[in-house]
């Protein structure tokens, strides 16, 4: 197996090398991006499993071609809950809110994949490692930029709401007005919301992985296999090649194989309300933010 520190710097090195395409590899680019196959991940950012998912497994979209074939798509937001003024309750407590949002804003600000997934990433390994309070290192270790991320948080995201998913027009009302106010509605993590609740069939844990529509269920490890079973046209990477393609049967798919946080489960009663969830450690972020932008 691919130790973590070599995934690591390999997604660092696909970072700063990000390609500018010529017209003639833009035209091949376009012509087999409809034969990807798509391959999402319903998560929150602390379950450990989410975490173990992406650094162990998930990072290997990156090798071998694989990602050649692939259109990945990340949904941070997992088991929350939306209670009364669109307030969000996350399953494993303030952090979890806000580092949701932080990689929501980070897929939003940073589009290509290897940019945002290389954040993600850092992020999530930390998680795995008990200093997902550290997670503003990331910023430093791959050379990014924190203002994307603090002005995501800022701006009043509630203007850039997709009004085709028929999303939560009352938050775009509302937020010019104090209601709002310090959460700045969320928008992002309310259109993840209405996204993941919507899944058909409905997650009943994460990791939720999807292929093509198709949830696999408690084989998510195995997304390789039906990330390849599933590809339909002619440039084969290595990846899938070289893979015995064993699929579990039908019968056990809804069994979790692997771990997963299951959306039945609770925070204890001592958590603080939702919106004091959110609010204390962005509240203690932006002052961060304040006083190194002032430096």
């Amino acid at each position: 197996m691919v130790s973590g520190r070599f995934v690591y710097h390999f997604l660092l090195f696909l970072f700063v090398s990000l390609p500018y395409s010529s017209s003639s590899a833009t035209a091949r680019a376009s012509s087999s991006a409809s034969q990807k196959v798509s391959l999402a991940l319903y998560y929150e950012t602390l379950c450990p499993y989410c975490s173990s998912f992406i650094v162990n497994n998930l990072a290997n979209v990156f090798e071998k071609g694989l990602s050649t074939i692939v259109d990945l798509k990340l949904v941070p937001y997992g088991n929350a809950r939306i209670g009364s003024n669109n307030t969000i309750t996350c399953q494993h407590g303030s952090y979890e809110c806000l580092l949701n949002t932080v990689e929501a804003c980070a897929i939003n600000v940073w589009p290509y994949l290897n940019k945002h997934f290389t954040f993600i990433y850092c992020v999530e390994r930390l998680v795995l490692e008990g200093k997902y309070s550290e997670w503003e290192s990331c910023f430093g270790k791959m050379g990014l930029d924190s203002k994307p991320i603090a002005d995501c948080y800022n701006s009043g995201y509630g203007k850039r709401v997709n009004m085709s998913m028929g999303l939560f027009v009352s938050v775009i009302s509302s937020c010019g007005n104090s209601r709002c106010g310090h959460l700045h509605c969320f928008v992002l993590e309310l259109e993840y919301a209405a996204e993941t609740n919507a899944l058909q069939p409905p997650h009943t844990y994460v990791p939720w992985v999807v292929v093509d529509g198709q949830p696999l269920y408690g084989d998510y490890k195995n997304f390789v296999t039906f990330v390849c079973k599933a590809y339909k046209g002619t440039a084969v990477p290595k990846a899938c090649r070289a893979l015995p393609l064993k699929i579990i049967p039908k019968e056990k798919a809804n069994h979790p194989v692997h771990q997963v946080c299951h959306t039945v489960e609770k925070t204890t009663s001592t958590s603080p309300t939702p919106t004091r969830r959110i609010r204390s450690p962005i509240t203690s972020w932006r002052r961060q933010m304040k006083m190194a932008s002032s430096v």
